[in-house]
Formats: C-alpha cells, sequence, structure tokens
C-alpha cells in the first residue's frame, strides 16, 4: 500500500470509528471505488493503534477517573460506570472472537454495506426523536448489556459501531451527549482487544511509512471527529449523519446492481 493510500484509508477509520457512518463499510468500500487491493491485516493493525491512541488521548481523564473509582471503590458512580463498560464490551468481544473470520469472509460485500447504512440510519434517525433525559449516573445493567449487544451487531460493515450504540442508548432516552459519551468509552475496550487480536500477526518488517503513517491519520482525524461530534450534538440531531447514510446506501446499492 502507498503512503497516499494509506493516508485516505487512516482519514476514513479516523472519520468513520467516531462519526455515525461506519468506519469498517467505508473501509470496504473504499478499495471497491478505487479498485485498490483490499488492505491485509497488517493495516487493520494500524488503523486500531491510530483510533485507540485517539480515544485514549481524548478520554484520559475519564479513564483514569473511572479506573480509580474501580480499585478502591470510594466513588461508586464511576465504579458502577467502570463495570458497565466492562459488561458492555463483552457481546462485542466474544462475538468477534467467535465469528471474525465468517464476518471477514462473507459479510464485506458493497450491497450489504450499503443496505445496513439506510436500514441503521432510519433506527438512528428514530431513536433521536425519543426525550432526552437520563444521564448516566442512571445507568443499570440491562442498559449496558443491551448496548454492549447492539455494539456486537457493529461487527457487520455498514451498521456503524458509534451509531449502533448510540441508536440504543437514545431508545433508553439518554441525552445525546451522554449517549455519545458511553459509546466512545465503550470502543476503548474493544478497539485495544480487536488491536492486539491482530497484532499477533505483525511483524517488525510491516512497520514501514504507509503503516506509520496510517497510524498517524487515523489517531489525529479520531482525535478531530471526537470533539466534533460532541460539540455538534449539543445544537443538532442527528439527522445530517442520517441523510448521508440513505443516499450514500442508495447509491452504493444503484451502482452494486448496475442500475445506472
Amino acid at each position: 500500500m502507498s503512503i497516499w493510500q494509506a493516508v485516505i484509508m487512516g482519514l476514513i477509520q479516523g472519520l468513520g470509528e467516531f462519526l455515525p457512518i461506519s468506519s469498517s463499510g467505508h473501509l470496504v468500500l473504499a478499495p471497491w471505488i478505487f479498485n485498490w487491493e483490499v488492505p491485509g491485516i497488517t493495516f487493520d493493525v494500524a488503523l486500531h493503534m491510530g483510533t485507540l491512541a485517539a480515544v485514549l488521548l481524548y478520554f484520559w481523564r475519564d479513564w483514569i477517573k473511572l479506573l480509580k473509582a474501580a480499585l478502591s471503590g470510594k466513588d461508586k458512580e464511576n465504579q458502577r460506570v467502570f463495570w458497565y463498560l466492562v459488561i458492555g464490551s463483552i457481546p462485542a468481544a466474544a462475538v468477534g472472537f467467535l465469528f471474525d473470520d465468517v464476518i471477514e469472509n462473507l459479510l464485506r460485500s458493497p450491497v450489504i454495506v450499503g443496505f445496513m447504512l439506510i436500514l441503521f440510519g432510519i433506527f438512528l434517525f428514530l431513536s433521536d426523536k425519543t426525550r432526552q433525559v437520563r444521564r448516566l449516573d442512571s445507568m443499570n445493567l440491562r442498559d449496558a448489556l443491551l448496548i454492549g449487544a447492539a455494539q456486537a451487531i457493529a461487527l457487520i460493515p455498514g451498521v456503524s459501531r458509534s451509531g449502533v450504540t448510540i441508536t440504543a442508548a437514545r431508545l433508553f432516552s439518554y441525552t445525546r451527549e451522554e449517549a455519545a459519551r458511553f459509546s466512545f468509552l465503550l470502543s476503548t475496550p474493544v478497539i485495544f482487544g480487536a488491536g492486539v487480536l491482530k497484532m499477533t500477526h505483525l511483524h517488525p518488517g510491516d512497520i514501514n511509512p504507509a503503516f506509520i503513517s496510517g497510524v498517524l491519520v487515523s489517531a489525529i482525524v479520531g482525535l478531530l471527529s471526537i470533539s466534533f461530534l460532541l460539540q455538534f450534538i449539543k445544537r443538532s440531531s442527528f439527522a445530517l449523519f442520517v441523510g448521508y447514510r440513505i443516499i450514500l446506501g442508495l447509491l452504493i446499492i444503484f451502482l452494486s446492481l448496475k442500475v445506472f
């Protein structure tokens, strides 16, 4: 992979991992659209390392607070949120471990991506109509498990991990800001786990300028994406992203089925 291709893929990962538009879906589409060779597992590691760096840099204070609460037991509210994040990470970790090969081989079709973009874009739109009243201090075990189960669905390209977890949280009436914050915190263990799992296939010779470019670009763009979305949803709904998903999904389906 050339450096400029790595930069584009890093840009896609950094935007799609945190905006509710599906990074995995766009990473399937880019080689299909530009007729590139599909990136291997080595580059997957680079992209995961970049977005993991982004979420850790943005939320490092939150994670320190959560870890201290979990170890000391003094801050019951943050201790509860920490364990809910652990519980919420289990479904995606289990599904990813058991069915990663199936997902990689059978579900990376542009048509599937197109349908998932549309379907889960509609779900996001409908969930965003619920009342905005709840904060993370009111979270319970049921919410954590179901939001975690929703995150497992995002292993299908086109669903969007951030989009589906925000959708689930909004269905339970969490505010947009709290839904997005929990979604981003919940992404940390999953991205870390995926990166570690794939890192076993990494060799020292794989770390080249393209690899480093992918890490840096996905980290920088991911950091900007988190900041942008958290500011954007303070004054706007998710309608912009829903519209983008539906238009892109329809275009992909039409092109795949050679309607034009």
